[in-house]
């Protein structure tokens, strides 16, 4: 355990898989007490729960509705409840759909995905924010399909991700006066249960990248552990692919 982390309180969304599993359990070997939340694997959330528990960390699982907004007020105040404070949010819970814009009839996929993915995100900022002290971290999760939807129907997943780093854009000028960071992560193609390695699409989702392959959740979150540390103290406003070459 590098104790790199050693008495922050980190928050993940969407922490019991993925991404935002390996993630909550990066951070905790960092030294970090973690939160994670949760809408319905409530059985796979507990499970990273208590792999942390088992390595010697310390981490809670709650469980929240990342499209109501009400929710994820009540989530941040929880942790702090639970926890004391905030140090870390990390921003990773999402939703993919997709669809192109001719066969969409019914745009409830897109404003779940806007809620969830864009709107969710910056409440989450917003109230987080709020409670963070001096050298707290803001660290979203985006995708490198914000830069570039290279398939049809993407479009509107694509359009939630380039949001929130706008957002986060502005939010590191409003937050800088602070000491707190803001910073996002544009994630390439990673092995998940959402998008898996041998799916149909795999082989020209990894053809597209320069490494020629899918990346791995750890790999994500090593980058996410290293920006939420003090080392990079002087990293704010940044958009850092973490994709294979997807974006070279």
């Amino acid at each position: 355990m590098a104790n790199t982390l050693q008495g922050k309180i980190a928050l993940v969304t969407g922490g019991s898989r993925g991404i935002g599993a390996a993630t909550a359990i990066q951070l905790a070997s960092e030294g970090a007490s973690v939160a994670i939340s949760y809408s319905s694997s409530e059985a796979a959330a507990r499970e990273v729960v208590a792999k942390i528990e088992a390595s010697g960390g310390k981490a809670i699982a709650l469980k929240a509705d990342q499209a109501d907004a009400t929710a994820v007020k009540n989530l941040i105040a929880e942790v702090v409840r639970r926890l004391g404070k905030i140090d870390i949010l990390v921003n990773n819970a999402a939703v993919f759909e997709t669809g192109t814009v001719v066969e969409t009839v019914d745009t409830s996929g897109f404003e779940r995905q806007l809620r969830i993915n864009y709107e969710a995100v910056a409440t989450a900022i917003r109230e987080a924010s709020r409670v963070m002290d001096s050298g707290g971290r803001i660290i979203s999760i985006s995708s490198a399909l914000a830069l570039r939807s290279t398939w049809p129907g993407l479009a509107d997943y694509s359009a939630t991700k380039r949001a929130i780093e706008g957002y986060s854009k502005g939010v590191a000028r409003d937050l800088g006066s602070k000491g707190i960071t803001v910073n996002v992560i544009g994630a390439g193609s990673t092995k998940t249960e959402m998008n898996p390695d041998n799916s149909p699409f795999a082989e020209a989702q990894a053809a597209a990248t320069a490494l020629g392959r899918f990346g791995r959740p750890e790999e994500i979150a090593a980058v996410v552990a290293f920006i939420a540390s003090p080392a990079a103290s002087f990293i704010t406003g940044a958009i850092i692919p973490v994709d294979g070459g997807y974006s070279a």
